[in-house]
């Protein structure tokens, strides 16, 4: 019996800066090793990516039929931001959001932070800087609601996920519901089910969207670059800096979010 291939159209939001790309690779890479390190045993997958930001370019319908999901990235842009690409972006994304335009209803769509955001503009939420601007970088603690303990496939009322972002979504758009919270960030994380008025179903492969603030993708050495980066940059503080340098070492609970959607993706 020939095994099942899972196939997903990976959505590349950003390029990783200079010093993470020499070492751990683009953001095809990136994930290529974090689904390959997580995947159950004698589950194949296949990876396509779509540059979005400088090519624009996307599956066309046909193809999006032989896809068993789309995966879109983090970015250090803004989701909110009025430029080409990522008006096609979430316009593009829109169409899942209704069974009249969308091209596969089967397909399920995973954001991660950047991803999670623009998700969320397209299908009737919102996306704006946090309050004060506050950063959430490195290893944090998000609280799980009952039905994130549920979706996670955990006891813990805590996940530590990797953090680097001063965006976020500030509300729960229609028909989704909520997964975790951080004090600074209401949702960091939510799920649309095929029905969409039955959220405390266990089975996860009926989830057509999972999103996620965080970034499962990240391990400390990636985070320590981008914050190195962006503390000469003077865009994060010195307090924020050793903050973050102090957690550095803690716990990163990403494997279970990925181990998700694996289980999301029938696997």
């Amino acid at each position: 019996m020939t095994p099942r291939v899972v196939r997903i159209a990976l959505f590349l939001c950003d390029t990783p800066i200079p010093s993470v790309l020499s070492t751990h690779g683009d953001y095809t890479r990136i994930f290529q090793a974090l689904l390959h390190q997580t995947r159950p045993a004698d589950s194949e997958y296949l990876l396509d990516p779509y540059d979005v930001v400088n090519k624009m370019e996307y599956p066309t319908d046909s193809k999006l039929k032989e896809y068993d999901a789309i995966m879109l990235t983090g970015s250090a842009a803004s989701a909110y931001s009025d430029v080409p690409w990522i008006t096609k972006l979430v316009s593009y994304i829109a169409r899942f959001g209704d069974l009249s335009t969308n091209p596969n209803p089967q397909l399920k769509l995973i954001g991660v932070c950047f991803g999670h955001q623009i998700i969320a503009m397209a299908l009737g939420g919102t996306c704006e800087r946090t309050p004060g601007a506050r950063w959430e970088i490195g290893p944090t603690p998000i609280k799980l609601t009952q039905l994130g303990k549920e979706v996670f496939d955990v006891e813990d009322d805590e996940l530590n996920i990797q953090q680097m972002h001063r965006d976020y979504v500030p509300c729960i758009p229609s028909q989704f519901h909520l997964l975790a919270s951080t004090d600074t960030t209401m949702n960091q994380g939510m799920v649309r089910f095929f029905d969409s008025e039955s959220p405390t179903s266990h089975d996860t492969t009926q989830i057509q969207i999972l999103t996620v603030q965080g970034h499962p993708e990240f391990t400390e050495p990636i985070v320590t670059e981008i914050l190195k980066a962006r503390h000469a940059m003077g865009v994060v503080d010195d307090a924020t800096r050793d903050d973050v340098t102090r957690r550095k070492d803690w716990r990163n609970d990403g494997h279970i979010v990925v181990r998700t959607v694996w289980r999301i993706l029938g696997e």
